[in-house]
């Protein structure tokens, strides 16, 4: 899920230096799939990579590093929800040589035959992982066959501190999903400005984790309940989006947000450094939240797979994971990267959880077809207020 200090991209221009997550798409972006690239490109001769990551969602050195380092030339295109990589993926022929879904969506893309397995000997560096994360993943990733984590995080609350005070008198609502899902609470914010990420796999889980069923329960009857819950606070969500929230919340724009851990973070640094007065927190409710993990995979009909292997590689180097997750504030799995990370960074429990909060915590299931269509149904009537 995702650097917002850029909004730049890197596209087929070998000295861009940017990344990941930003509101627009890279020069060329997804208007141009990376397909055009040449075959068999090779680290050690230079060639071509075609990655498909989230926005804001690298540090700014670390592709223009790469391209020094094995002269690779690096085409760096973004999207904004798993369900934009998944339609290229299944669509076949996506152009890319990494993608990097969420490991729900990663778990049914597996089963759709669309990555290739990892060839680990092609990949040192896993060494540096966490073994006990690695064994999470695996529970969607069997014997972490065909991925290597990124990035993980948390969805919760990012909020206006001022205004949720002026609003409420404290800030103590927000440790609660009460202030997303009560109307008379949310509705005390729809004039300074309400987002929810434009994502039914993570919305609704989070919904009917609230009302005390399973967040990843696959019968309709209870799925609906989250909607009739959805639909209550419908007319106090101002705007359903992805990305977008970071600077509008940076800039005082936005006061409530339904939005992963990092993101919030980096609109909290980039109010600060403006200057602007905007505070800005993040919250992990009581009532449990969903862990997420980002992962690296390469598709089967990639062109440019020994190059993917070495930007993998390169990408879990101690250093540079430390660099991506000083950047982005999101955590990463590299055991070895840890003591390089900034210590407000890895001391600060909205992005490290103690023990208690992790405790509460839960993954995503792989959304079985039919689950899937009732969630763009509900999603579709939720958004148009048909």
């Amino acid at each position: 899920m995702k650097l917002r200090v850029l909004g730049l991209s890197i596209a087929v221009c070998l000295l861009a230096a940017c990344g990941g997550k930003s509101d627009a798409p890279a020069a060329g972006g997804d208007a141009k799939p990376a397909g055009d690239a040449a075959a068999g490109g090779d680290a050690k001769s230079g060639g071509e990579l075609n990655v498909y990551n989230w926005s804001d969602y690298i540090a700014e050195n670390t592709v223009p590093d790469f391209e020094k380092k094995t002269g690779v030339k690096v085409t760096y295109d973004v999207f904004d929800s798993n369900e934009m990589v998944e339609s290229k993926l299944l669509a076949g022929a996506s152009g890319y040589d990494i993608v990097v879904p969420t490991l729900n969506f990663l778990g049914r893309q597996i089963q759709a035959g669309v990555f290739q397995p990892l060839d680990k000997s092609k990949i040192p560096n896993l060494a540096n992982l966490d073994p006990e994360m690695m064994k999470r993943i695996a529970l969607q990733d069997p014997d972490n066959k065909y991925a290597v984590p990124y990035h993980w995080g948390t969805t919760g609350i990012g909020y206006n501190v001022d205004k949720v005070k002026a609003a409420f008198g404290n800030t103590d609502v927000t440790g609660s999903w009460d202030i997303v899902f009560k109307p008379e609470n949310l509705s005390k914010l729809k004039s300074c400005g309400v987002t929810f990420l434009d994502t039914p796999s993570e919305i609704i889980p989070i919904a009917l984790n609230y009302l005390g069923e399973d967040p990843n329960s696959t019968d309709p009857a209870v799925i609906d309940k989250a909607a009739a819950l959805l639909k209550t606070i419908r007319p106090y969500i101002t705007q359903f989006h992805s990305s977008q929230y970071i600077d509008s919340m940076a800039k005082g724009s936005t006061c409530l947000v339904v939005g992963w851990s990092g993101d919030v973070i980096i609109a909290r640094g980039r109010a600060e450094e403006a200057k602007n007065g905007v505070k800005i927190g993040y919250s992990i409710p009581k009532e449990g939240a969903p862990l997420w993990f980002d992962m690296l995979a390469i598709p089967k009909d990639a062109k440019n797979v020994e190059n993917a292997y070495k930007f993998i590689d390169y990408l879990l180097e101690p250093q540079v994971a430390a660099d991506n997750t000083n950047v982005v504030s999101y955590p990463n799995a590299n055991l070895k990267a840890t003591d390089l990370i900034k210590k407000e960074i890895t001391g600060d429990p909205t992005i490290y959880p103690p023990a208690d909060v992790r405790a509460k915590l839960f993954t995503f299931a792989i959304i079985p077809p039919d689950v899937d269509r009732q969630y763009t149904r509900i999603w579709t009537q939720l958004k148009t207020g048909r």
